[in-house]
C-alpha cells in the first residue's frame, strides 16, 4: 500500500464536520489535544495490518465477521473485570457462529473507544426544560441537567485511558489464545465520530511509513456523518486502517458511489465494510439495488447486515426497544438478497451487552419486561441469549416463531 497523500485534505477544521460538541472555547480544550496528540498509539500499526490481511480472505474464503458490543459504552465499565466479560460474550457467539457454519469467525467488539453518540436532535426535553442532548461519554454526562450536558474536553484524555485499559485486556486475549497474528482476533472498533478526538490520535506506520489511526482497529463513518467531502469521510479515506460505513434506507445512490470512492479508490479486498441499516421492510427494496450499485462500482467490500437500527421502536411503557424478530427477519433477508446478487453475506453488526439486560422485546423478554433492567446509555442492546438465537437463526436460515 502507498502512503497516503494528505496534501489534499486541508485542515480538518476547513471541512463540515456533522454532530461535533460545541467545546472550542473552553478553556481545558487545547492541553486536551495536546495530550492526545503526545499520547502513545492504542492499536498498533502491526495489529491493523493483521487485521486487514483477515478481512482482506473473508469474501475468497467464505469467512465470517461479527461486529458487536455496546451501543454506547460507558467510561465506568472498562475495567478489567469488565472487558474480560464484553470479551467472553463476543468469543461465545462467534464460538457459535463459527460451529453452526464450519466458517472462520474474525470477532470485532464495538468496545475501546465507543464514548461518542451521533443524536437525531440536539436537545432533549427534561423536567420540563430543554438540555443538550446526551452525546456519550467522550462528550458529556447522561445525567440530566443542564450542567452535565455541557461538552466538557477533559473528556477526551478520560476516553483514552479508559480506552487504553480495554485495548491491553483485548491484546493480552488475542495473546492468550495464540491469534495474537492470525487476524481472528478479538479487535477493537467504534464510530470515528468526534474529529477533535480522532484526529489527534492519528500516527505513522514505524515500520511502513503509512498513516493510520491508533484509537482503534476497524473505524467507521455513520450514517450521519458519511458525505463524502465532509471530514469523516476525508480522516477515513487518509488511513490504512479497515474502515466501515453505515448505510441507510434514504441513501443517495450517487453518495454512496462517491463514498465507496472516496473510502476504497484502489478496490483492495478487506479495505472496506459496508454495513447497511435499513429495517426490515426496507431491506427488501433498498438493498438489491445498493448490492448491484457497489459490484458495478468494482469495489470488493465486505457486507455487514447491521439489523437493529432500522428496528427501533417504542414500547407500550414509552420506552426505545427493538423486537427480535423483526431482526432476525432482516438478517435473513440480507443474507438472502446477498446470495441472489452472487455476493458473500460476511456476517452481522450487533449491540449486544454484556450483562443480562432487558432492552429488546423477544425470546426470554416479553414487553412487560422492559423496565426490569433497562441501563443502556442510549439505543437498546440485546443480550446474550437473544443474541445467540439470532446467530442460530442466521446459521440455520430460519425464521423466528410467532
Amino acid at each position: 500500500m502507498q502512503s497516503p497523500d494528505l496534501t489534499r485534505l486541508g485542515p480538518w477544521n476547513e471541512r463540515p464536520a456533522a454532530q461535533q460538541p460545541d467545546w472550542a472555547d473552553h478553556p481545558a480544550y487545547r492541553e486536551a489535544c495536546r495530550t492526545l496528540a503526545s499520547a502513545p498509539p492504542l492499536a498498533t500499526g502491526v495489529e491493523i495490518r493483521h487485521l486487514r490481511g483477515a478481512l482482506s480472505n473473508l469474501n475468497a474464503t467464505g469467512g465470517l465477521l461479527l461486529q458487536a458490543g455496546d451501543c454506547a459504552e460507558s467510561l465506568y465499565e472498562c475495567a478489567p473485570r469488565h472487558t474480560a466479560e464484553k470479551l467472553r460474550v463476543l468469543n461465545a457467539l462467534g464460538d457459535r457462529l463459527s460451529e453452526l457454519t464450519g466458517r472462520e469467525v474474525v470477532r470485532v467488539g464495538r468496545m475501546g473507544g465507543q464514548f461518542a453518540k451521533p443524536r437525531s436532535q440536539p436537545v432533549e426535553r427534561f423536567g420540563g426544560l430543554d438540555i443538550p442532548s446526551f452525546r456519550g461519554h467522550l462528550v458529556n454526562s447522561e445525567i440530566a441537567t443542564e450542567g452535565t450536558r455541557e461538552a466538557d474536553p477533559r473528556r477526551m484524555p478520560w476516553a483514552y485511558r479508559a480506552s487504553e485499559r480495554v485495548h491491553l485486556a483485548i491484546r493480552e486475549s488475542r495473546r492468550a489464545d495464540g491469534a495474537a497474528a492470525s487476524g481472528k482476533g478479538p479487535w477493537s472498533s467504534h464510530e470515528a465520530l468526534v474529529i477533535d478526538y480522532e484526529s489527534r490520535l492519528l500516527r505513522a506506520d514505524p515500520d511502513t511509513g503509512n498513516l493510520y489511526l491508533s484509537s482503534t482497529h476497524l473505524p467507521w463513518v455513520g450514517e450521519r456523518t458519511r458525505r463524502p467531502g465532509d471530514a469523516h469521510v476525508a480522516l477515513l479515506s487518509a488511513i490504512t486502517n479497515p474502515v466501515g460505513c453505515k448505510i441507510g434506507p434514504a441513501a443517495d445512490p450517487d453518495d454512496v458511489r462517491r463514498v465507496c470512492e472516496a473510502l476504497d479508490p484502489r478496490r483492495e479486498p478487506g479495505r472496506l465494510v459496508l454495513i447497511p441499516r435499513l429495517g426490515r421492510d426496507e431491506v427488501v427494496e433498498e438493498l438489491p439495488r445498493l448490492v448491484r450499485l457497489v459490484a458495478d462500482a468494482g469495489h470488493p467490500v465486505i457486507w455487514l447486515c447491521d439489523p437493529m437500527h432500522g428496528n427501533t421502536v417504542r414500547s407500550r411503557l414509552g420506552l426505545k426497544t427493538r423486537r427480535l424478530a423483526d431482526v432476525i427477519i432482516e438478517a435473513l433477508r440480507f443474507r438472502d438478497i446477498l446470495e441472489r446478487h452472487r455476493q458473500h453475506a460476511a456476517g452481522i453488526h450487533l449491540e449486544v451487552a454484556a450483562d443480562d439486560v432487558t432492552e429488546c422485546v423477544g425470546g426470554p423478554v416479553g414487553e412487560e419486561d422492559l423496565p426490569r433492567h433497562y441501563t443502556t446509555l442510549c439505543d437498546p442492546r440485546l443480550n446474550a441469549e437473544q443474541a445467540t438465537e439470532l446467530i442460530e437463526a442466521w446459521a440455520k436460515g430460519t425464521s423466528p416463531g410467532p
